[in-house]
Protein backbone atom coordinates (compact mmCIF):
# COMPACT_ATOMS: atom_id res chain seq x y z
CA UNK A 1 0.00 0.00 0.00
CA UNK A 2 1.39 3.40 -1.03
CA UNK A 3 1.33 6.08 1.38
CA UNK A 4 2.07 9.85 1.54
CA UNK A 5 2.13 12.13 4.55
CA UNK A 6 1.25 15.58 3.89
CA UNK A 7 3.00 18.27 6.31
CA UNK A 8 5.93 15.73 7.21
CA UNK A 9 8.30 18.16 8.22
CA UNK A 10 6.70 18.68 11.62
CA UNK A 11 7.26 16.57 15.38
CA UNK A 12 3.74 14.41 14.12
CA UNK A 13 5.28 14.12 10.26
CA UNK A 14 8.42 12.68 11.78
CA UNK A 15 6.64 10.38 13.99
CA UNK A 16 4.54 9.34 11.09
CA UNK A 17 7.46 8.98 9.02
CA UNK A 18 9.22 6.48 11.89
CA UNK A 19 6.28 4.37 12.02
CA UNK A 20 5.54 3.84 8.80
CA UNK A 21 8.98 3.41 7.39
CA UNK A 22 9.13 0.27 9.47
CA UNK A 23 5.87 -0.85 8.40
CA UNK A 24 5.42 -4.08 6.91
CA UNK A 25 2.76 -3.19 4.87
CA UNK A 26 2.91 0.13 3.39
CA UNK A 27 5.60 2.21 1.36
CA UNK A 28 5.73 5.61 1.87
CA UNK A 29 5.94 7.04 -1.73
CA UNK A 30 5.29 11.20 -1.04
CA UNK A 31 6.49 13.40 2.08
CA UNK A 32 5.60 16.77 1.55
CA UNK A 33 7.03 19.88 3.48
CA UNK A 34 6.49 24.05 1.22
CA UNK A 35 9.62 24.74 2.37
CA UNK A 36 12.06 21.55 2.12
CA UNK A 37 11.30 20.58 -0.90
CA UNK A 38 14.16 18.79 -2.34
CA UNK A 39 16.06 18.18 1.05
CA UNK A 40 16.41 14.39 2.29
CA UNK A 41 14.27 13.96 5.15
CA UNK A 42 16.93 13.19 7.67
CA UNK A 43 17.69 16.56 7.78
CA UNK A 44 14.87 17.54 9.54
CA UNK A 45 14.29 14.36 11.10
CA UNK A 46 17.88 12.74 12.02
CA UNK A 47 16.95 9.49 13.28
CA UNK A 48 16.04 8.63 10.06
CA UNK A 49 19.19 8.81 8.20
CA UNK A 50 19.80 5.28 6.17
CA UNK A 51 16.42 4.42 6.76
CA UNK A 52 15.04 6.21 3.83
CA UNK A 53 16.71 8.20 0.93
CA UNK A 54 13.31 9.73 0.63
CA UNK A 55 13.23 13.91 -0.18
CA UNK A 56 10.29 15.84 0.82
CA UNK A 57 8.24 17.12 -2.19
CA UNK A 58 5.83 20.20 -2.96
CA UNK A 59 2.34 18.89 -1.39
CA UNK A 60 0.56 19.25 -5.24
CA UNK A 61 -2.41 17.21 -5.57
CA UNK A 62 -1.34 15.91 -8.90
CA UNK A 63 1.69 14.03 -7.64
CA UNK A 64 0.26 13.06 -4.69
CA UNK A 65 -2.73 11.77 -5.79
CA UNK A 66 -0.96 9.46 -8.76
CA UNK A 67 1.27 8.32 -6.21
CA UNK A 68 -0.28 7.31 -3.11
CA UNK A 69 -3.51 4.80 -2.10
CA UNK A 70 -3.59 6.12 1.23
CA UNK A 71 -2.88 9.94 2.82
CA UNK A 72 -1.89 11.43 6.10
CA UNK A 73 -2.49 15.13 6.70
CA UNK A 74 -0.24 16.09 9.19
CA UNK A 75 -1.42 19.67 8.64
CA UNK A 76 -1.80 23.03 11.00
CA UNK A 77 -5.63 23.73 12.06
CA UNK A 78 -7.31 25.52 9.27
CA UNK A 79 -5.62 23.76 6.50
CA UNK A 80 -6.61 20.75 6.54
CA UNK A 81 -10.07 21.57 6.09
CA UNK A 82 -9.00 23.39 2.52
CA UNK A 83 -6.87 20.38 0.78
CA UNK A 84 -9.12 17.24 2.42
CA UNK A 85 -11.77 17.05 -0.20
CA UNK A 86 -9.96 17.03 -3.06
CA UNK A 87 -8.47 14.38 -2.47
CA UNK A 88 -11.17 12.47 -1.02
CA UNK A 89 -13.03 12.83 -3.97
CA UNK A 90 -10.61 10.70 -5.66
CA UNK A 91 -11.72 8.07 -3.51
CA UNK A 92 -8.55 8.48 -1.32
CA UNK A 93 -8.92 7.05 2.40
CA UNK A 94 -7.14 9.70 4.80
CA UNK A 95 -6.60 9.96 8.75
CA UNK A 96 -6.59 13.43 9.21
CA UNK A 97 -4.07 14.44 12.67
CA UNK A 98 -5.07 18.30 12.69
CA UNK A 99 -8.32 19.44 14.12
CA UNK A 100 -10.79 20.25 11.49
CA UNK A 101 -13.14 16.93 11.35
CA UNK A 102 -12.96 16.21 15.01
CA UNK A 103 -16.15 17.77 16.19
CA UNK A 104 -19.16 16.77 14.69
CA UNK A 105 -21.20 20.15 15.31
CA UNK A 106 -19.92 23.12 13.10
CA UNK A 107 -20.96 25.39 15.44
CA UNK A 108 -17.95 24.25 17.80
CA UNK A 109 -15.76 25.39 15.79
CA UNK A 110 -16.89 28.89 16.06
CA UNK A 111 -16.58 28.51 19.51
CA UNK A 112 -13.99 26.67 20.27
CA UNK A 113 -11.66 27.69 17.19
CA UNK A 114 -13.10 30.91 16.19
CA UNK A 115 -13.33 29.71 12.75
CA UNK A 116 -16.61 29.38 10.17
CA UNK A 117 -15.88 25.86 9.14
CA UNK A 118 -15.37 25.89 4.99
CA UNK A 119 -16.90 22.01 4.56
CA UNK A 120 -18.99 21.29 7.37
CA UNK A 121 -21.21 18.68 5.28
CA UNK A 122 -17.68 16.71 5.68
CA UNK A 123 -18.05 16.89 9.50
CA UNK A 124 -20.89 14.02 9.36
CA UNK A 125 -18.85 12.07 7.43
CA UNK A 126 -15.66 11.69 9.60
CA UNK A 127 -14.62 9.37 12.48
CA UNK A 128 -13.47 10.51 15.84
CA UNK A 129 -10.53 8.27 15.47
CA UNK A 130 -10.01 6.73 18.53
CA UNK A 131 -10.11 2.85 18.27
CA UNK A 132 -11.29 2.14 21.48
CA UNK A 133 -14.41 3.51 21.25
CA UNK A 134 -15.33 3.54 17.59
CA UNK A 135 -13.55 0.37 15.89
CA UNK A 136 -16.20 -0.44 14.01
CA UNK A 137 -17.01 2.72 12.53
CA UNK A 138 -12.98 3.39 11.75
CA UNK A 139 -13.12 0.10 9.72
CA UNK A 140 -15.56 1.38 7.37
CA UNK A 141 -14.85 5.12 6.80
CA UNK A 142 -12.54 7.23 3.97
CA UNK A 143 -12.02 10.10 7.16
CA UNK A 144 -10.67 9.64 10.12
CA UNK A 145 -10.04 12.74 12.23
CA UNK A 146 -7.55 11.74 14.93
CA UNK A 147 -8.09 12.96 18.19
CA UNK A 148 -6.87 15.79 19.90
CA UNK A 149 -3.35 14.60 22.39
CA UNK A 150 -4.96 16.11 25.46
CA UNK A 151 -8.36 14.68 24.37
CA UNK A 152 -7.36 11.17 24.24
CA UNK A 153 -6.19 11.17 27.60
CA UNK A 154 -8.76 12.48 29.35
CA UNK A 155 -11.36 10.51 27.48
CA UNK A 156 -9.33 7.51 27.69
CA UNK A 157 -9.05 7.99 31.34
CA UNK A 158 -12.67 9.00 31.98
CA UNK A 159 -15.29 6.84 29.05
CA UNK A 160 -15.56 4.17 31.41
CA UNK A 161 -16.63 5.64 34.53
CA UNK A 162 -18.74 8.15 32.67
CA UNK A 163 -20.15 5.37 30.48
CA UNK A 164 -20.99 3.69 34.31
CA UNK A 165 -23.47 6.42 35.42
CA UNK A 166 -22.34 6.80 39.17
CA UNK A 167 -20.69 9.64 38.79
CA UNK A 168 -21.82 14.17 38.43
CA UNK A 169 -21.27 14.74 35.31
CA UNK A 170 -21.68 18.23 35.33
CA UNK A 171 -18.72 18.21 37.68
CA UNK A 172 -15.62 16.92 36.21
CA UNK A 173 -11.71 18.55 36.30
CA UNK A 174 -9.45 17.34 34.16
CA UNK A 175 -5.63 19.19 35.12
CA UNK A 176 -3.17 18.16 32.22
CA UNK A 177 0.81 18.71 31.90
CA UNK A 178 1.99 18.16 28.92
CA UNK A 179 5.93 17.95 27.22
CA UNK A 180 6.99 21.08 24.77
CA UNK A 181 7.20 18.84 22.01
CA UNK A 182 3.00 19.34 22.45
CA UNK A 183 3.86 23.18 21.26
CA UNK A 184 4.92 21.50 17.48
CA UNK A 185 8.43 21.86 15.86
CA UNK A 186 8.52 25.82 15.10
CA UNK A 187 9.54 27.51 18.40
CA UNK A 188 8.40 31.01 19.98
CA UNK A 189 9.16 32.76 22.91
CA UNK A 190 7.76 30.40 25.23
CA UNK A 191 8.86 27.32 23.83
CA UNK A 192 12.56 28.54 23.61
CA UNK A 193 14.74 26.20 25.99
CA UNK A 194 15.71 29.40 27.96
CA UNK A 195 11.80 30.35 29.01
CA UNK A 196 10.63 26.71 28.53
CA UNK A 197 13.11 24.96 30.72
CA UNK A 198 12.43 23.58 34.26
CA UNK A 199 9.44 25.24 33.96
CA UNK A 200 5.65 24.28 35.88
CA UNK A 201 4.00 26.84 33.97
CA UNK A 202 -0.26 26.80 33.55
CA UNK A 203 -0.62 28.09 30.17
CA UNK A 204 -4.52 27.39 29.81
CA UNK A 205 -6.42 27.22 32.83
CA UNK A 206 -9.42 27.81 31.43
CA UNK A 207 -11.04 27.44 28.25
CA UNK A 208 -8.49 24.59 25.98
CA UNK A 209 -10.15 23.66 23.00
CA UNK A 210 -10.03 19.63 23.87
CA UNK A 211 -12.56 20.45 26.06
CA UNK A 212 -14.78 19.94 23.07
CA UNK A 213 -13.52 16.95 21.98
CA UNK A 214 -13.99 15.21 25.28
CA UNK A 215 -17.54 16.44 26.16
CA UNK A 216 -18.64 15.23 22.58
CA UNK A 217 -17.38 11.60 23.50
CA UNK A 218 -18.43 11.38 26.69
CA UNK A 219 -21.47 12.79 26.40
CA UNK A 220 -22.34 9.72 23.63
CA UNK A 221 -21.09 7.31 26.08
CA UNK A 222 -23.59 8.87 29.11
CA UNK A 223 -26.42 9.76 27.17
CA UNK A 224 -26.75 13.16 28.28
CA UNK A 225 -24.90 16.14 29.07
CA UNK A 226 -21.58 16.25 30.14
CA UNK A 227 -19.09 19.54 31.60
CA UNK A 228 -15.64 19.19 31.58
CA UNK A 229 -13.69 22.03 33.70
CA UNK A 230 -10.11 21.47 31.82
CA UNK A 231 -6.70 22.83 33.26
CA UNK A 232 -3.16 22.54 31.33
CA UNK A 233 0.55 23.11 32.35
CA UNK A 234 3.60 23.03 30.21
CA UNK A 235 6.00 21.32 32.09
CA UNK A 236 9.36 20.27 32.13
CA UNK A 237 9.80 16.91 29.71
CA UNK A 238 10.23 16.80 26.25
CA UNK A 239 7.44 14.10 25.01
CA UNK A 240 4.31 13.64 27.39
CA UNK A 241 0.89 14.06 29.01
CA UNK A 242 -0.44 13.05 32.63
CA UNK A 243 -4.07 13.81 33.12
CA UNK A 244 -5.54 13.60 36.18
CA UNK A 245 -8.85 14.01 35.90
CA UNK A 246 -11.49 14.51 39.12
CA UNK A 247 -15.14 12.62 39.43
CA UNK A 248 -17.38 13.18 41.88
CA UNK A 249 -19.55 10.16 42.49
CA UNK A 250 -23.09 10.42 42.79
CA UNK A 251 -22.87 6.81 44.77
CA UNK A 252 -20.29 4.80 47.06
CA UNK A 253 -17.42 2.89 44.24
CA UNK A 254 -14.87 0.67 46.23
CA UNK A 255 -11.62 -0.37 44.48
CA UNK A 256 -12.80 -3.31 43.75
CA UNK A 257 -16.06 -1.78 41.59
CA UNK A 258 -13.21 0.24 39.79
CA UNK A 259 -11.30 -2.90 39.04
CA UNK A 260 -14.36 -4.54 37.22
CA UNK A 261 -16.20 -1.53 35.68
CA UNK A 262 -12.34 -0.77 33.50
CA UNK A 263 -11.41 -3.96 33.16
CA UNK A 264 -15.22 -4.69 31.82
CA UNK A 265 -14.98 -1.52 29.39
CA UNK A 266 -11.33 -2.47 27.89
CA UNK A 267 -11.21 -5.97 28.26
CA UNK A 268 -8.39 -6.89 25.88
CA UNK A 269 -7.79 -3.48 23.84
CA UNK A 270 -4.32 -3.98 23.15
CA UNK A 271 -2.92 -0.22 23.78
CA UNK A 272 -4.54 -0.18 26.92
CA UNK A 273 -2.51 -1.28 30.28
CA UNK A 274 -3.66 -0.76 34.14
CA UNK A 275 -0.78 0.96 36.52
CA UNK A 276 -1.80 0.78 40.25
CA UNK A 277 0.83 -0.93 42.03
CA UNK A 278 1.72 -1.26 46.20
CA UNK A 279 5.56 -1.77 45.18
CA UNK A 280 8.14 0.53 43.06
CA UNK A 281 8.67 4.41 42.16
CA UNK A 282 6.34 3.99 39.17
CA UNK A 283 3.12 2.91 41.29
CA UNK A 284 0.77 5.10 39.25
CA UNK A 285 0.96 5.92 35.23
CA UNK A 286 3.67 7.83 34.71
CA UNK A 287 4.19 9.61 31.35
CA UNK A 288 8.40 8.72 31.26
CA UNK A 289 7.35 4.96 30.97
CA UNK A 290 5.37 5.44 27.49
CA UNK A 291 7.57 7.77 26.04
CA UNK A 292 7.97 6.19 22.26
CA UNK A 293 4.89 3.93 22.69
CA UNK A 294 1.42 3.99 21.47
CA UNK A 295 0.29 2.68 25.11
CA UNK A 296 -1.99 4.54 27.67
CA UNK A 297 -1.46 3.78 30.76
CA UNK A 298 -4.27 4.17 33.58
CA UNK A 299 -4.50 4.43 37.02
CA UNK A 300 -7.07 5.49 39.38
CA UNK A 301 -7.43 5.79 43.43
CA UNK A 302 -11.23 6.41 45.76
CA UNK A 303 -10.58 9.29 48.09
CA UNK A 304 -13.12 8.38 50.31
CA UNK A 305 -13.25 11.89 52.53
CA UNK A 306 -14.22 13.87 50.17
CA UNK A 307 -16.44 11.16 47.76
CA UNK A 308 -13.54 11.44 44.69
CA UNK A 309 -12.63 9.56 42.14
CA UNK A 310 -9.28 10.63 41.09
CA UNK A 311 -8.59 8.25 37.24
CA UNK A 312 -4.67 9.48 35.83
CA UNK A 313 -3.85 8.47 32.06
CA UNK A 314 -0.24 8.76 30.76
CA UNK A 315 0.49 8.54 26.81
CA UNK A 316 3.37 9.68 24.37
CA UNK A 317 1.73 12.77 23.15
CA UNK A 318 3.31 12.14 19.99
CA UNK A 319 2.51 8.66 19.62
CA UNK A 320 -0.73 7.21 21.21
CA UNK A 321 -1.60 11.67 21.14
CA UNK A 322 -1.01 11.98 17.54
CA UNK A 323 1.23 9.33 15.12
CA UNK A 324 0.52 6.05 16.48
CA UNK A 325 -3.11 6.39 16.62
CA UNK A 326 -3.33 7.55 13.26
CA UNK A 327 -1.48 4.47 11.97
CA UNK A 328 -3.65 2.16 14.40
CA UNK A 329 -6.56 3.89 12.84
CA UNK A 330 -4.68 3.18 9.28
CA UNK A 331 -4.31 -0.30 9.95
CA UNK A 332 -7.89 -0.80 10.51
CA UNK A 333 -9.13 0.83 7.84
CA UNK A 334 -7.17 -1.11 5.32
CA UNK A 335 -7.92 -4.53 7.25
CA UNK A 336 -4.43 -4.83 8.46
CA UNK A 337 -4.25 -6.29 12.46
CA UNK A 338 -4.31 -2.96 14.14
CA UNK A 339 -1.13 -3.81 16.26
CA UNK A 340 0.96 -3.63 13.16
CA UNK A 341 3.84 -1.98 13.79
CA UNK A 342 2.98 -0.17 16.83
CA UNK A 343 3.74 -2.93 19.72
CA UNK A 344 7.43 -1.70 20.23
CA UNK A 345 7.74 -0.72 24.79
CA UNK A 346 8.23 2.89 26.23
CA UNK A 347 11.98 3.54 26.62
CA UNK A 348 13.56 3.78 29.56
CA UNK A 349 15.31 4.99 30.96
CA UNK A 350 14.97 8.34 29.21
Amino acid sequence: MRVGIIGASGYVGGELLRLLLLHPQVEVTVATSRGLSGDFLHRVHPNLRGITKLKFTNPKPPKIIDACDFLFTATPHGTSAKIVPQFLETGLKIVDTSADFRLHNPEDYGKWYNLTHPCPELLEKAVYGLPELHREEIKRANLVACPGCMAISAILALAPAVKEGKVEKDKIVVDTKVGSSGSGAKPSLSTHHAERYGVVRPYKPTGHRHTAEIEQELRALAGDKVKISMSTHAVNMVRGILATCHVFLASPWTIKDLWRCYRGFYGAEPFIRFVRDSKGVFRFPDPKVVAGSNYCDIGFEVDDHANRLVVMSAIDNLIKGAAGTAVQCMNLMLSYDERTGLEQPGLHPV
